[in-house]
């Protein structure tokens, strides 16, 4: 088995003391099965052979992907990172591997799938009852910020989280037109989509808006990378 993760330049570095790579070695994955992957090793990662991916936080999908000019000073994009990753879902989605996105990682499924991102969410959404809900968070990444509701019985999701729960909240950015052939199985409690997954028959596809990475302590965080491993060994088997 081999999970290629993609993360930002300033993430590779931190190799095995990245939180990503932490969590799927806490949920089950053996070192040697996890492989930090960044734009500069797109020829390589072009060539390997994967069991499934992880799309990773960072920098903000380039809004020209969903047919947007960019509206405010504070979008920072990187549309090499973009491109690798569209290429990496390509491949992926082919081979019909299990996908987890995280934060940015969801916003680009959603933008893969022909979706569409609030470019800010302080300048663009007007949220639904109650106002206020933080989503840049101002504390620790490991707290708590705001509730999500899973609405799919269903949903991969609803596997590990059940009713109400508490997540962290660390973007700027969201989803805000859902992409064709994905549908919405958690909001958050002003109306914003929190998790996305596959409407139609697929391995595993899971893109969250939160950061679970940075609460493994918590079983249902730590739930999600188990799942996700599980699936991408069955799909090396």
């Amino acid at each position: 088995m081999k999970i290629l993760i993609s993360v930002s330049d300033k993430e590779k570095p931190q190799g095995s003391s990245s939180p990503y790579f932490k969590a799927l070695a806490a949920a089950g994955a053996e070192p040697q099965e996890l492989q930090l992957v960044t734009a500069a090793d797109g020829p390589r990662a072009r060539e390997e052979e994967f069991s499934g991916v992880l799309l990773t936080g960072g920098e903000d999908v380039d809004p020209e992907l969903y047919d947007e000019r960019k509206k405010y000073d504070n979008v920072r994009t990187n549309r090499k990172r973009d491109e690798f990753e569209l290429a990496l879902l390509d491949r992926a989605l082919q081979a019909r591997r299990p996908l987890l996105g995280i934060c940015r990682g969801a916003q680009m499924i959603n933008v893969k799938f022909g979706g569409a991102l609030y470019q800010d969410l302080k300048s663009d959404f007007v949220p639904d009852e109650p106002p206020g809900v933080e989503h840049k968070q101002p504390g620790a990444r490991t707290l708590a910020a705001h509730s999500v509701t899973v609405t799919e019985p269903g949903s991969h999701l609803a596997e590990t989280f059940t009713g109400n729960r508490r997540v962290n909240s660390l973007h700027h950015q969201a989803i805000k037109r859902v992409g064709r052939g994905l549908k919405v199985t958690a909001y958050s409690e002003d109306g914003l989509p929190e998790a996305i997954e596959s409407a139609t028959p697929y391995p595993f596809l899971l893109a969250v808006q939160w950061h679970p990475e940075e609460m493994t302590d918590r079983e249902e965080q730590l739930k999600i990378f188990r799942q996700f491993v599980e699936k991408c060994r069955a799909a090396a088997e």
